[in-house]
C-alpha cells in the first residue's frame, strides 16, 4: 500500500504551503553547480503540483524566491531568474490542461521586466480555471508583508479610509493572501528545522512537516507520505482534546 492510498480525501487539508530547500546541496553531492540544483528542482515542482491538483488540494504555495535570495551570488540569480521565465513558458500549457490557475505572492516590483511579463501572462492565460489555485512566492518574505500591511493600514487611516480599530480580520485583509485560507500544513525539505521568514502571520496553527529530502528528489510519493503524517495529527487551536471531542460529538449528532 502507498501513502496515496492511506489519505483520506475528505480530510485533505485545504492549502498546503512548502519550502523548497536543499537544491544547492543536491548539486554538490553530484559535483555540479547550485544551479544545476535549481534545474533539476523543477521536476520536484512538476510532481508536487501534479500531485496536489490530482488529489484536489485547493490552494498550493511554493516559496520560490526570497527576497533574502537577492543576496546570493548574481550569476546564481540571474540564473533563478532566467530558469523561472522559461519554467513560466513552458508550463502554462501544463497548467492550462489540468485546470491549475496562478498567482504569485510578494514584491512583484522588483522583479524585471521578463519575468514580470512572463509571470502575469501565465496568470492572466489560467486565471479562468477553476482547480487548483498555485501561488509563487516571488521576492517574497514574511516581514516584508506584514511590513507591507502595517504601511497600507497607515496610509488609509491617513486618507480617512479606514477608521475603526484593527483586527486580525482587518490585518489579514491586508496581507497579500487575503483571498486565500491560511496554510493547515507546510512542508520543508532538506532536513532543515526553520521557517525561514516565510507567512509568518498565516502559519500561526499551522502543521509543520520537515523532510530530509533534498528538493531535487522530492517526489509525488514524498508529498502524499506528508498528508499522511498530518491527517495523523490532533489540530486543537488552544483547545484540549475533551473540547475537540465533545464539539465533533455535538456535530454528529
Amino acid at each position: 500500500m502507498t501513502h496515496k492510498d492511506k489519505i483520506i480525501l475528505d480530510k485533505l487539508p485545504e492549502h498546503i504551503a512548502v519550502i523548497m530547500d536543499g537544491n544547492g546541496r543536491w548539486a554538490k553531492k553530484k559535483g555540479n553547480s547550485r544551479i544545476f540544483g535549481h534545474t533539476n528542482g523543477v521536476t520536484a515542482v512538476r510532481e508536487t503540483v501534479e500531485a496536489a491538483a490530482e488529489l484536489g488540494v485547493k490552494f498550493l504555495t511554493l516559496y520560490a524566491f526570497s527576497t533574502e535570495n537577492w543576496n546570493r551570488p548574481k550569476m546564481e540569480v540571474d540564473a533563478l531568474m532566467s530558469l523561472l521565465v522559461s519554467s513560466l513558458h513552458d508550463e502554462t500549457p501544463t497548467l492550462l490542461k489540468n485546470n491549475i490557475s496562478l498567482a504569485a505572492i510578494g514584491d512583484i516590483s522588483r522583479l524585471t521586466d521578463k519575468v514580470a511579463g512572463r509571470l502575469t501572462a501565465a496568470i492572466e492565460k489560467t486565471s479562468h480555471n477553476t482547480g487548483l489555485k498555485l501561488i509563487l512566492a516571488l521576492n517574497y518574505s514574511g516581514r516584508w508583508e506584514i511590513l507591507d500591511a502595517v504601511n497600507r493600514i497607515k496610509a488609509d487611516i491617513a486618507a480617512g479610509k479606514l477608521n475603526t480599530g484593527i483586527t486580525a480580520e482587518l490585518f489579514s485583509y491586508y496581507l497579500n493572501t487575503k483571498n486565500m485560507p491560511d496554510p493547515e500544513l507546510l512542508i520543508r525539505t532538506s532536513g532543515e528545522y526553520r521557517i525561514s521568514n516565510f507567512l509568518l502571520w498565516q502559519i500561526a496553527y499551522t502543521e509543520l512537516y520537515f523532510t530530509p529530502t533534498l528538493w531535487p528528489d522530492f517526489r509525488k510519493e514524498d508529498f502524499y507520505k506528508a498528508i499522511v503524517d498530518f491527517q495523523k495529527r490532533e489540530r486543537r487551536f488552544g483547545k484540549t482534546s475533551e473540547q475537540l471531542n465533545q464539539y465533533e460529538q455535538t456535530v454528529n449528532k
